[in-house]
């Protein structure tokens, strides 16, 4: 992949040079609106972060677990000078390695995409691993997700793209942009890297003496993406209060905007939300929900045929399989499933009772029959066999050693479970799917109600972008005008 992140225009000088989108707006003529709209929509957003990545709008697609957002789309958003991720999390080494090579192939140099980086809290050997292939591969642009603070792989990833440019500045050839909803996070990514970390690396030999000279000088992220309620993992947070939160951080910590850019995500699925993260002075914006129901999803067909249908109010949360124990929710479909009640059940059995063998006969009976379909001493066979298979013997060891520990074990199988019958289009649990997803996407489907998007199989991401970002550039003109008249 070309490098993204040097400061040279991959498009028209021109197009950065202009006004502001929203200074523009009071002159425009109303002969041209069409015109206009999408010139201002050009605009909306920070001029450097288009530059940077060498994109026509401000406007990117986000990663989602286990290539939901395929390397189809990270291509479709490229050709149409977008931005997409590939959704890594769950995915084997292997399979990100083919995806790398296919986009690669895919795209022209100058075309921007990128690959997710998901925090790996219990498997930090695959963490490394996977920045250890991107760095191989030349991946230029990461989004980092589920960080909770600063990680080696992190640290590693971004100084091995620093370099000093000709005036002395340092060029960051690896960008991170570290998507999160907590302004503790977002000031380790808004600092220089670790001093503990930075060390402990040079002396593995993994960073020169160079590199770490020159990451005393910048920050880790180069850009945050400040995620409000979203599809999926969500603290379900408010995107007025964060997002200006966030903004206020930057600014206290004296950090350059045109270097260090703030975006949002959550909720963005209407042009109305687009103007408003634009007017709240977001430098970008990243779509999520919306893109799962699209041609280049890697949904499955039956899952695509629900989401189309659904309406603000049928999304609810649902405990995390991967954070089980802790109480960390996810967002999901409620409308057509059984998942999200029998999953917040499952974790009511968890912290009610401190083995399997506490929980009644009957209710027992009940998840043995209806929710796994199988005897739990199945499901933990099955349980064990898989965490041998992927080196985890000591998790094993523990459950065999703590009751409580086995029981999480068990239920998190139920998790696995519906997500995989979920990507996979098994109608047989489809009562059982689990599938992350926001009131966004309810949003959009009354937005595109009656028009020719109404079907998902007419929904193609980079045209969900571009018109998104149009009728939102054509909705500021008419307020503006509206507001003019008075």
């Amino acid at each position: 992949m070309e490098d993204l992140t040097l400061d040279q225009p991959r498009a028209n000088p021109a197009d950065f040079a202009e006004p502001s989108a929203v200074a523009q707006l009071h002159c425009i003529d109303p002969a041209n609106r069409a015109d206009e709209a999408d010139s201002i929509a050009m605009r909306l957003g920070s001029a450097q972060f288009r530059r940077d990545y060498g994109l026509r709008y401000a406007y990117l697609s986000g990663a989602m677990y286990r290539g939901i957002a395929s390397r189809q789309m990270v291509v479709a958003m490229g050709r149409a000078g977008l931005l997409g991720f590939l959704g890594t999390g769950g995915m084997s080494l292997e399979q990100i390695r083919t995806d790398i090579i296919a986009i690669r192939e895919q795209l022209e140099p100058h075309q921007a995409w990128g690959m997710n980086l998901i925090a790996q809290v219990a498997d930090d050997a695959m963490e490394r691993a996977t920045v250890a292939l991107y760095l191989e591969q030349g991946v230029h642009a990461i989004e980092a997700s589920a960080f909770m603070q600063i990680t080696p792989a992190l640290v590693h990833y971004r100084l091995q793209g620093l370099v000093a440019g000709p005036d002395g500045t340092v060029v960051c050839r690896n960008k991170i942009l570290a998507k999160l909803s907590r302004p503790e996070v977002a000031r380790e990514f808004m600092q220089p890297a670790p001093e503990r970390i930075v060390a402990r690396l040079l002396a593995e030999g993994a960073v020169t003496e160079r590199q770490a000279r020159l990451a005393r000088d910048v920050s880790m992220a180069s850009d945050i993406c400040v995620e409000a309620d979203s599809g999926g993992h969500t603290d379900q947070g408010v995107a007025l209060v964060l997002l200006s939160a966030i903004q206020r951080l930057r600014r206290e910590l004296g950090c350059d905007p045109r270097s260090l850019r703030v975006g949002l995500a959550g909720g963005i699925g209407t042009p109305e939300a687009v103007a408003a993260a634009f007017i709240l002075g977001a430098d970008f914006v990243l779509t999520g929900s919306i893109n799962q129901c699209t041609v280049e999803a890697g949904t499955n067909d039956a899952v695509k045929d629900l989401l189309q249908e659904i309406d603000i109010q049928d999304t609810t949360y649902a405990p995390a399989g991967d954070m089980f124990e802790m109480g960390a929710k996810v967002q999901v479909l409620r409308k057509g499933v059984f998942f999200p009640a029998r999953a917040n059940r499952l974790y009511l059995l968890y912290s009610q009772y401190e083995s399997l063998a506490e929980i009644p006969a009957a209710v027992r009976t009940q998840l043995e029959e209806k929710y796994f379909r199988k005897s739990l001493d199945e499901v933990w066979r099955e349980t064990r066999a898989f965490l041998a298979t992927r080196g985890r013997q000591d998790d094993v060891d523990k459950a065999e050693a703590n009751p409580k520990h086995k029981m999480a074990l068990v239920f998190r199988w139920y998790f696995g479970h519906s997500m995989r019958a979920a990507i996979n289009g098994d109608t047989a649990n489809r009562v059982d799917y689990q599938i992350h997803t926001g009131p966004a996407l309810g949003a959009f489907n009354r937005y595109v109600k009656g028009t020719p998007l109404e079907n998902w199989r007419a929904r193609h991401v980079d045209r969900i972008g571009r018109q998104l970002m149009r009728d939102a550039g054509a909705l500021m003109l008419e307020r503006v005008a509206a507001l003019t008249a008075n």
